[in-house]
Order: structure tokens, then sequence, then C-alpha cells
């Protein structure tokens, strides 16, 4: 069973920053990849980044240069430092367990309950 915990939401101003962390269970951490997807409201839900197993990183265009994901082995967490932000990147945010080398998630249940982020212009 997939086990993660978002947090690090919140409210902030345009251009400023905020550092999203992602908990797995151990057993979740050392069996997928992680990802970040984001949801607006009223739209669908989309791929923001993830890192994988061999430390590669993927990007969605429109957060490239901006958002920067990192994992930390020992304490079985990815983090989501998101610097410069816009008001376009409003959204509830997700974790995810995706399918190792792809942003697949791997089941209904492969998501974390979701963070706010808000920015203000």
């Amino acid at each position: 069973q997939v086990q993660l915990v978002e947090s690090g939401g919140g409210l902030v101003q345009a251009g400023g920053s905020l550092r999203l962390s992602c908990a797995a269970s151990e057993r979740t951490f050392s069996s997928y990849s992680l990802a970040w997807f984001r949801q607006a409201a009223g739209k669908e839900r989309e791929f923001v980044a993830t890192i994988r197993w061999s430390n590669g990183k993927v990007y969605a265009d429109s957060v490239k240069g901006r958002f920067t994901i990192s994992r930390d082995n020992a304490k079985n967490t990815v983090y989501l430092q998101m610097n410069s932000l816009k008001p376009e990147d409003t959204a509830v945010y997700f974790c995810a367990a995706v399918h190792p080398g792809t942003v697949v998630p791997v089941g209904r249940d492969s998501w974390g309950q979701g963070t706010q982020v808000t920015v203000s212009s």
C-alpha cells in the first residue's frame, strides 16, 4: 500500500519561495519513484517533476529553472523547492508514486492528500 504525506504548502507572494515535502513509507520509497503533480481549480491534474532512482530529474516546461526536486534517502522524503513563484502556480500539489522511469502513477491509491499552494499577485 502506497503511503505518502505532503506538507509545506501555504500562501506566498509572487516571486517568493516555498518548499514542499513528501514523506513516504520505507516500502513506498524503495519500490517506486516519486513525482509531484498539481491541480488548479477547474483544471486537470498535471505533472510537475519527478526524481528517478538514478537521481535523474524531469520537469514540466512550466517550472523548469524555477523548481528543484530532490530527495533524502535517509528520511524517505522527496522535496520540491519552488522559487520565483507565479500566481499561475497556485494549485493543490500532490505527491505520487509512479512506475520507475515514467510519470505514470502506480494506481488510484498512489496519491498523497495534497497540500495547497497559493501565490498572490
